[in-house]
């Protein structure tokens, strides 16, 4: 697989739910914090997205796409002032794949979900992941309306093999986002998935990926993206934001925990799998990424 493809298999999604909303007047909807990715798309009209922590709100415009992965709490609104709707009260009236209508409708429309993880380090992955990924080329967010439209017509009128068409769709739009997100801002952006962009940074994380066992060095790694060790090293930092040799462990331990937990595999044979033929050694990698020794960890999870 590719190193995006790896990052979501280990994120495992496990569950969507999907809502149009046709909004008029002044309101406020408002989300509270919750795990997971967070998914939508404006049909019609504007609003704005207030983002907790956020310095200041994002306008929302007809044809806009934003995934929002870091599960803080969040806000949509035509006014600031408008008074604050619970937005999981409102979304729960009415079933997944149909429009809820506020305030008779006609001003703002848009559909929206989210995206539930079961992967162990999911709050990590995401974590990697900017706080607002927003799409705002129109080439972009055409060739996602069609899969939006797609899945809210499977959600509301399910027929013979829908839920399964409905998962694969959701998960579509999900790299789908990512993907032309990193198209349109890779070159002014830091971090795992912007490097991917970079040719010589995606061999490289291809690479560790690929063959997470094997005994790498900074030099074999340079001599993946064709660079010297030093130059490799700076680039390899300046991209992904973390040095490899960092970036290499901790996907490592995320691998690791990950075959303690779902593959039933023992700890003197997940060890090696990751590069580490001493368990000692692996060990404390284990305990300085994850938090806690690998027993106290499969402990845990029996």
């Amino acid at each position: 697989m590719d190193p995006l493809s790896d990052v979501l298999s280990l994120l495992r999604p496990n569950s969507y739910a999907f809502r149009g909303l046709d909004a008029g007047g002044q309101w406020s909807l408002e989300f509270g914090a919750d795990e997971g990715i967070k998914c939508y798309a404006l049909n019609a009209g504007e609003c704005w997205l207030e983002l907790e922590g956020a310095i200041e709100p994002v306008r929302f415009a007809t044809g806009d796409f934003v995934l929002l992965p870091t599960g803080k709490a969040f806000r949509l609104y035509s006014s600031s002032d408008a008074p604050r709707i619970d937005a999981e009260r409102f979304l729960l009236s009415f079933p997944a794949g149909e429009i809820g209508v506020l305030n008779g409708g006609g001003g703002c429309s848009g559909v929206g979900g989210y995206f539930d993880f079961e992967g162990l380090h999911a709050e990590v992955l995401l974590g990697m992941l900017p706080p607002i990924v927003h799409i705002r080329a129109e080439a972009s967010k055409a060739a996602l309306r069609g899969s939006i439209e797609r899945l809210m017509g499977e959600l509301r009128q399910p027929q013979p093999g829908s839920s399964l068409i409905a998962e694969h769709l959701a998960q579509m739009l999900l790299i789908e986002g990512l993907r032309l997100h990193l198209a349109e801002r890779s070159h002014d952006s830091t971090g795992w998935l912007f490097a991917l962009a970079d040719r010589q940074m995606f061999a490289v994380i291809a690479a560790m990926h690929g063959e997470p066992g094997r005994k790498w060095t900074l030099k074999a790694l340079a001599q993946v993206a064709g660079m010297s060790r030093s130059s490799f090293a700076v680039r390899f930092k300046d991209t992904v934001g973390e040095p490899a040799m960092d970036y290499l462990t901790r996907w490592r331990m995320m691998l690791a925990a990950d075959r303690l937990a779902n593959a039933g595999m023992s700890i003197s044979v997940v060890a090696p799998t990751v590069g580490y033929d001493s368990e000692s050694a692996f060990g404390a990698a284990f305990k300085r990424v994850v938090g806690f020794s690998p027993r106290r960890f499969a402990r845990a999870l029996s």
